[in-house]
């Protein structure tokens, strides 16, 4: 059955006159199709008439990703999914030769909550370092056509990102480069692999960088849950669960929906090859204590909202500038936050009343 998410997606492109008929027959492989942005895309290109295969080693993602509501898969698994750690290179290509894809959504990095990013800093630069690498190199040996690149907003530079109130930053800040992290780092390298991809061979390559993207599918378990999951599911469970933020709650970020995102990720491949770097956000910061009080109000529980100051609480504030989206792909800002929180809070009540996840995961 399809989801109303992807139906909103695709009405819109449809009633945008974009020639979504590129996609029909086209194989396309997408690396972390399982997981919470790819599993969402994979139903959207399916949709679209593409043949799809997936590779993800199920570290964040999940099997039930690609199960629609009526209970059967988006692809066959038996023959379009590959169970592989893409840190191997002989796992990626073999996923490439099997499927022989036209195009190639590269989605798959190593990313949790801002504890887990800090924590194990030298394992997240290794292993994304590694699995962008074997993706470009697997795409250059199989002479793949078009290649789409997803990197992050955490790859610019710390200096710029301190507090609340900024200008929106634009695409040509990351360098002098500095990222805060090393997850950062891994995917501000990955952004110039993908470059050079574009400038020594003759795969086109499109290059999406998005800020914080939340919605139905994120990661709710208390070890590796990023701000907003996190926040709603302790809203959800509240008082099992104290209603706690980490750090002041004076940070900020520019939330963008997962459903826009997909919408970015069909236009790029259509309007967006070899247009460098292009920025996903809402241009709009949001502090992590405003978004507390809305995910409260959401919850229509009376909760009261506790900062823990001794936690870790990451770049001071941000938000993207989205010019070039809108001038390249056509792309806007399509859903506010609160009709994204309340998706996102209605999915993660559904999940958690019918004990579909675990949360200590």
């Amino acid at each position: 059955m399809e989801s109303p998410l992807i139906s909103t997606v695709l009405n819109r492109l449809n009633s945008e006159k974009l020639d979504l008929s590129w996609f029909r027959k086209k194989k396309i492989l997408v690396t972390g199709g399982a997981g919470f942005i790819g599993s969402w895309l994979v139903e959207a290109l399916v949709r679209l008439g593409a043949d799809v295969s997936v590779v993800d080693n199920l570290w964040r993602g999940s099997i039930d990703n690609l199960e629609s509501s009526s209970g059967e898969y988006w692809i066959p698994l038996d023959t379009h999914f590959f169970q592989s750690d893409i840190c191997d290179y002989a796992s990626i290509n073999s996923a490439m030769k099997k499927s022989l894809p036209d195009f190639v959504y590269h989605l798959a990095d190593i990313v949790a909550g801002i504890d887990f990013v800090f924590s194990n800093e030298l394992f997240v630069y290794n292993a994304n370092t590694l699995i962008n690498t074997n993706t470009f190199k697997a795409v250059q040996e199989n002479r793949t056509p078009g290649v789409v690149y997803v990197g992050t907003a955490c790859s610019y530079p710390r200096s710029l990102q301190t507090k609340p109130g900024g200008r929106p930053l634009v695409e040509d800040q990351v360098y002098p480069a500095d990222p805060e992290s090393a997850y950062g780092w891994s995917k501000l390298m990955g952004e110039y692999e993908a470059n050079l991809l574009a400038q020594n061979t003759s795969t086109e390559v499109g290059i999406l960088r998005l800020q914080n993207v939340y919605g139905p599918r994120s990661i709710l378990s208390r070890k590796r849950s990023q701000v907003i999951p996190s926040l709603i599911r302790k809203a959800i469970l509240y008082p099992e669960e104290e209603f706690v933020v980490w750090g002041s709650g004076k940070q900020s970020r520019d939330f963008v929906f997962v459903g826009d995102v997909v919408d970015a990720l069909l236009r790029i491949a259509l309007l967006g090859m070899n247009k460098d770097v292009i920025q996903i956000g809402t241009a709009q910061e949001t502090t992590v204590a405003e978004l507390a009080k809305l995910i409260v109000k959401t919850s229509g529980k009376d909760i009261p909202v506790h900062f823990d100051s001794s936690k870790p609480e990451g770049d001071g504030g941000r938000c993207g500038n989205f010019s070039r989206a809108r001038d390249l792909l056509g792309w806007n800002v399509f859903t506010c936050l609160e009709d994204g929180i309340r998706q996102t809070y209605e999915w993660a009540q559904s999940q958690i009343q019918r004990k579909m996840i675990d949360l200590d995961d």
